[in-house]
């Protein structure tokens, strides 16, 4: 069985909540530095409360957002790095993020 012991692990996830308007564009930024940013996972999710721009007639009907949700493990030098990529390109984009401890990482 493989742990957490057994190869580097990240201490933080990253996650990116990003209007859909911009999801690909951020998939695909993620995934032309495979050398920063080694995997990640996406999902659809939607975006609630007061400080959520809905944007479209459908968005204002609903009452959410559609977001894509990306997380991603780094440490503290890859976490900076993915920070360098993304700040120039989507600066004032509305892109949400928070950064979490990682307690252990591995695989099954």
């Amino acid at each position: 069985m493989t742990t957490a012991h057994d190869f580097h692990t990240p201490h933080q996830l990253l996650t990116l909540i990003v209007p859909w308007a911009l999801a690909e564009a951020v998939e695909d930024l993620l995934l032309a530095h495979p050398e920063i940013v080694p995997g990640f996972t996406s999902s659809r999710t939607d975006g609630h409360g007061s400080e959520v721009r809905l944007v479209s007639a459908a968005e204002r009907v609903r009452g959410h957002a559609q977001r894509m949700r990306f997380q991603l493990l780094a440490d503290a030098a890859e976490l900076q790095q993915i920070r360098a990529l993304l700040s120039p390109r989507f600066d004032g984009s509305g892109i949400f993020y928070w950064v979490t401890p990682v307690v252990e990482a591995g695989r099954l």
